[in-house]
């Protein structure tokens, strides 16, 4: 599969009005909403066009598995830092399109932090370059980053050049047993501090903290913090990463975005804490007003995460707009995909 196959698929999808839904490895159907249009299947459109490891930067095609710039990465000792979650066969156009992160999120940034430079296909099927493969090239209206998290809804995501970190030279964690107040209070308290906390997650009483950096600094913090050392360490942020862990069970879950200060939720549910804090996870049968309307309070807003199709349509998978930022959406919309033929309704209905 060249790139032209893909741009000339696009055009003929623009002249036909023949909506189009991209797929790679298919690992993030579940997320979002409406999943509507002809699958347009881009996996084979891979493979890794650059990896620079002394620039830190890698570009690869849309549809090749992170589990190969994973392992090309590795090798070198480097790393995707914001730790995508593969969920099954992810692709890095997927990754970049979805805009999740992992446990790392909370040291390292979010995906939308490590996207360099897309080249894009937009509606009409012309190939757009945008950024480019530094920091120091990224000017002007930033619409490489704008991209990430998009859904696929402005356009297709032909290639990607991410920003790539050296893993850490040592890493621990550690467990405390305590309730999820607590485990709140501890996590700001240590954030106020030059602590080396890459991952944090609290359920059920026990909150697990992981330590990266230099061996000094986290030997340091581990004499610091104190705590019981955790064994298998790789395999639970693993689990984490990869929602294996029972606090993700139950066939509908929530992830909130709150201030990392903010109270424990008065809702009746299992609940995970991560990233500080600002990320909490409710598994609850509870309708979306009452989830919503919590998350409101709290300062920050909810998304339906995983749930059936049927519901995420009929509640909407995202927290709604405002007036004001759903007509700048539209436009946008306009703009890069004017016959709306991208996976429309999967971000919001009316994009």
């Amino acid at each position: 599969m060249q790139l032209d196959d893909l741009a000339a698929r696009v055009r003929e999808a623009a002249e036909t009005g023949t909506a189009l839904r991209f797929r790679g490895g298919g690992s993030k159907d579940f997320y979002g909403g409406l999943l509507a249009g002809e699958v347009f299947d881009v996996s084979g459109y891979r493979g890794i066009v650059a990896y620079e490891p002394t620039e830190l930067f890698i570009t690869a095609r849309c549809g090749t598995p992170l589990a190969e710039i994973d392992a090309a990465l590795a090798e070198k000792g480097q790393m995707l830092a914001f730790e995508p979650p593969h969920f099954g066969p992810a692709t890095v156009g997927g990754c970049v399109a979805a805009g999740l992160s992992g446990p790392r999120r909370q040291q390292a940034g979010a995906v939308r932090d490590f996207v360099l430079g897309v080249k894009l296909i937009d509606g009409a099927g012309q190939v757009l370059d945008f950024g480019g493969q530094v920091m120091k090239n990224v000017a002007g209206y930033d619409v490489s980053r704008f991209l990430a998290g998009s859904l696929g809804t402005l356009g297709l995501l032909a290639e990607v050049t991410l920003k790539v970190l050296p893993r850490p030279m040592a890493e621990a964690s550690l467990i405390f047993e305590t309730a999820q107040p607590q485990a709140i209070e501890m996590l700001n308290r240590w954030g106020g501090r030059p602590l080396p906390i890459s991952a944090s997650f609290w359920h059920d009483g026990r909150l697990t903290v992981r330590l990266s950096g230099a061996q000094a600094a986290v030997a340091a913090a581990r004499e610091k913090m104190g705590g019981e050392w955790l064994l298998a360490a790789d395999a639970f942020w693993q689990q984490i990463r990869e929602q294996r862990h029972e606090a993700f069970a139950g066939e509908v879950l929530w992830r909130l975005a709150l201030p990392s200060a903010a109270a424990c939720l008065d809702l009746p549910t299992a609940l995970a804490v991560e990233w500080g804090g600002a990320q909490r996870w409710l598994a609850t049968d509870a309708d979306a007003e009452t989830v919503r309307e919590a998350a409101r309070q709290a300062g920050g807003h909810a998304v339906l995460f995983r749930a059936p199709e049927s519901l995420r349509c009929r509640e909407g998978a995202f927290a709604p707009l405002a007036p004001a930022l759903l007509a700048l959406h539209q436009r946008l919309k306009k703009v890069f995909d004017p016959k709306g033929i991208f996976n429309p309704g999967r971000l919001y209905a009316e994009l």
